[in-house]
């Protein structure tokens, strides 16, 4: 009886690994193997470096149209910035996607660029490492003024995020925040402080700042959504896209 006890112990044991191993392999899924409407495979990952963790073919398998990539972006950047607030993760747009301050000055309607395809925004490194503990891979039901029913976003954040330097330059974007339908996204980089230089920034992406120009962030609005932004925004601006970037009214003539 003894004997016969233990095998069945030993029997659940294998049984209860084998359950957990299961677990782990649909945990760490990637946005590519969830994804609920791909008409195509066109990820081109066989022929990426082997070390590239993002296929950007992979979440849009087809060109949008104008309006349809506009009403799609501006429901993504409404959800990620409503359920980033409800997470308590601190979040920034950033590069282009700050552009449009200025256009609010100039307006008073701050949104999403004609030309832009995607959108960047920064988070800390501390923020970069909660969400990847506790909220990669999960799915967010959000519900915007194009998307009255709900649509479904995933958040995935890049394993080699934890890798700084900017020497892997294949992973220079530390996660995304994914329209699962139409495959729209967000990148989102992390901010480093730079080592030795307490006062200085970096991302991988090689982009340098001084803490100062970023922090502490200013309240706007963008898409109708409360946003953060750099505190030195336009100085930011200029430095990147230089200074008739503040006052050109006109993109691609």
């Amino acid at each position: 009886m003894i004997l016969r006890g233990t095998w069945w112990l030993l029997l659940a044991l294998v049984v209860l690994t084998c359950a957990l191993q299961c677990a782990l392999v649909l945990g760490d899924a990637d946005f590519e193997s969830v994804r609920v409407l791909m008409t195509k495979d066109s990820s081109g990952k066989g022929g990426d470096p082997k070390d590239k963790y993002w296929h950007e073919s992979t979440f849009i398998d087809r060109d949008l149209e104008y309006e349809d990539q506009k009403t799609n972006l501006t429901s993504l950047m409404q959800s990620y910035l409503s359920t980033m607030a409800d997470l308590g993760a601190e979040t920034w747009i950033i590069h282009g996607t700050l552009m449009a301050v200025i256009v609010l000055l100039l307006t008073v309607v701050a949104q999403i660029m004609p030309w832009d395809s995607d959108v960047d925004v920064h988070v800390s490194a501390d923020t970069m490492h909660f969400l990847a503990s506790y909220y990669n891979m999960t799915i967010h039901t959000c519900r915007t003024e194009h998307a009255p029913r709900g649509k479904n976003y995933m958040l995935e954040v890049n394993p080699k995020w934890v890798n700084s330097s900017p020497e892997d330059s294949l992973n220079t974007i530390d996660a995304r925040w994914i329209d699962m339908l139409s495959g729209v996204f967000i990148d989102i980089t992390a901010v480093h402080r730079t080592p030795k230089k307490p006062s200085m920034m970096f991302c991988k992406d090689d982009h340098h700042y001084r803490e100062a120009d970023l922090f502490p962030l200013r309240d706007s609005v963008f898409e109708d959504r409360p946003v953060k932004i750099p505190y030195n925004y336009a100085e930011l601006l200029q430095q990147e896209y230089g200074r008739v970037s503040l006052t050109r009214t006109r993109f691609a003539g």
